[in-house]
């Protein structure tokens, strides 16, 4: 059995990337004086030769990258969003997920976007994990002698397998831990660890992943994990440990831990908050003081690559409109007195984007917003951008609003497969900033709390007022903040679920913005309505296991409920 196969059917746009294609080319060089039944396969490379060169052992690196399960694709397009309070998927196939009524049979999208493999592209995180195993077993008799640069790719490895175990954590619970290669002898019917067993192996790992791993890199190899990669992981980590799901006791040290591990980050002083809000997701600033762990993507070599242009423009720009932001998303943006529309006076449900937030102008287009020469126009009847515009009645939103965050504005028609190539950002300097203030906030320390809050809601081009509340008021500020900080980046999921305040998210309707005009008058009228009423009990913390899965070995244990 071969270990890679086919292993450049989808590359990055990234320097480091590109040697694989030259080593594909190689692969396909045989003997012509052979006996055809003596013929190595031509599209794939046999265990024996990929560790016995050095170059090949890269290639597998690399390629263990790309296989890892990661948003900005068109196979999962913000599917993290679609399962929260973030944003509606065209047609509704995240409803039945919102609405509870998930099981171990039918987890649609969840399925291959979590544990199993996705067909056509091969993301998984089990594989991920399975390349590392492989990996590891065959560096140290391996032909790489620079030790530099085999601690750098040992560093990369355990890193990518031990953020691989982190989500699979994330979503499961406990989840077999497997470290090295199976061989036929052994027992392959492993049970679950628990998921204070994984989660352990998940930080020791990081830590070792720090160690081998520079901080930097030369221009030519920019997109190799980093030591601040591990580090930024290793943050999140403990953060989701400390908190409230995974930490009924509340013990003061599991926060301790994450607000340390957050500041040595921060401590490092060698990330900063990008000077641009929107533009800082783009190509064009790809590696900016503010990204800490970026995935590249090169959308001219596959159309899974990246799809944002194309999935995220409204259907009068030739786009195909498949996300559209929830209007209690919307509402969740504050006024420039930093108070929510519900709680200023001054805000006109009737001429409801005025004096916002000015990442809520970056994140979303909405009825009447500026974009590409003229209004968006989401209202009936007639509105160009609505399902009774001109170029497509299906690619139209289905709540009003389009997803403006991440894509690359100078894109004209996106109609013609013409792609930005954004990259999707695993880690970025806010999100360090947020984990920081948020352990110190359950540590008591209110002061260092609502500082690093503000140095996030300070950040150029946004400056929203201070934060001075105390509390639980200031708690839901925090939350708040996440929520509109990171909006999209898919955290929404995890986070309604180690607050455990998913219940009073997740039990409320799901909404809209009806936008009409008197075509006679030019008025429109605003009336938010609801699409479907969503559901959440306490089994929906967790997914359930695939059945198959379970079938296959009667030893995992299903999560309670399902």
């Amino acid at each position: 059995m071969t270990i890679i196969k086919k292993l450049l059917n989808k590359t990055t746009r990234s320097s480091f990337y590109y040697n694989i294609l030259l080593l594909l080319m190689l692969a396909m060089i045989s003997s012509c004086t052979k006996d055809v039944l003596q013929k190595s396969p031509t599209d794939r490379f046999s265990d024996d030769a990929v560790w016995k060169d050095k170059n090949l052992i890269e290639a597998y690196v690399n390629n263990t990258y790309r296989i890892l399960p990661t948003g900005n694709t068109y196979a999962a397009q913000r599917l993290a969003s679609a399962g929260t309070d973030e944003l509606y998927g065209r047609g509704g196939a995240q409803t039945f997920i919102n609405m509870g009524n998930i099981t171990p049979s039918t987890l649609g999208y969840l399925n291959y976007w979590t544990w199993t493999s996705n067909q056509s592209t091969n993301y998984s995180f089990w594989l991920v994990i399975t390349n590392v195993n492989i990996f590891l077993s065959n560096i140290e008799t391996s032909p790489v002698t620079d030790l530099a640069m085999k601690d750098r790719m040992t560093g990369e490895m355990r890193l990518l397998r031990a953020f691989s175990y982190f989500k699979l954590a994330s979503f499961y619970g406990g989840v077999p831990l497997i470290t090295k290669p199976f061989r036929l002898t052994d027992d392959f019917m492993m049970a679950r660890n628990t998921y204070d067993e994984v989660m352990n192996f998940v930080i020791s790992e990081l830590d070792a992943a720090a160690a081998l791993l520079p901080e930097a890199y030369p221009a030519a190899q920019k997109g190799h994990l980093t030591k601040g990669a591990a580090l930024a992981a290793k943050s999140r980590a403990l953060l989701y440990m400390a908190s409230p799901l995974n930490n009924p006791a509340n013990t003061a040290a599991k926060w301790q831990a994450a607000a340390d591990a957050a500041k040595v980050v921060i401590d490092m002083n060698l990330y900063s908050l990008f000077s641009d809000y929107k533009s800082l997701f783009l190509l064009a600033n790809s590696y900016n003081s503010e990204v800490i762990w970026s995935r590249p993507f090169n959308y001219t070599l596959s159309n899974e690559e990246a799809y944002l242009e194309l999935s995220q423009y409204p259907n009068g720009y030739s786009g195909y409109g498949q996300v559209h932001p929830y209007q209690d998303m919307v509402d969740s943006y504050e006024m420039l007195s930093g108070k929510l529309p519900k709680d200023d006076p001054t805000y006109d449900p009737q001429n409801p984007y005025v004096n916002r937030d000015p990442r809520f102008y970056m994140t979303i287009l909405y009825d009447g917003a500026p974009f590409k020469g003229r209004p968006v126009e989401t209202f009936l009847p007639g509105g160009r951008d609505s399902r009774e515009g001109p170029i497509s009645s299906w690619n139209a939103t289905e709540t009003s609003y389009y997803l403006r965050k991440f894509i690359d504005e100078s894109i004209t028609n996106p109609g013609t497969l013409v792609q930005g190539n954004s990259p999707f950002i695993f880690f970025r300097y806010a999100e360090i900033l947020l984990n920081y203030a948020e352990a110190k906030y359950f540590l008591g320390d209110e002061t260092t709390c609502r500082q690093y809050l503000n140095m996030v809601r300070s950040r150029s081009g946004v400056t929203m007022p201070d934060i001075t509340e105390s509390g639980a008021p200031l708690l839901a500020r925090l939350q708040n903040e996440r929520k509109i900080e990171l909006s999209y980046e898919e955290h929404r999921w995890f986070d309604i679920r180690r607050w455990k305040i998913a219940p009073s998210v997740m039990n409320t309707p799901a909404t809209r913005m009806d936008v009409r005009k008197n075509l006679t008058t030019g008025v429109r009228t605003f009336t938010v309505q609801t699409i479907y009423q969503r559901a959440f009990t306490d089994k929906n913390y967790l997914l359930p296991i695939p059945q198959a899965e379970i079938e296959k070995n009667a030893n995992l244990v299903q999560n309670p409920g399902y």
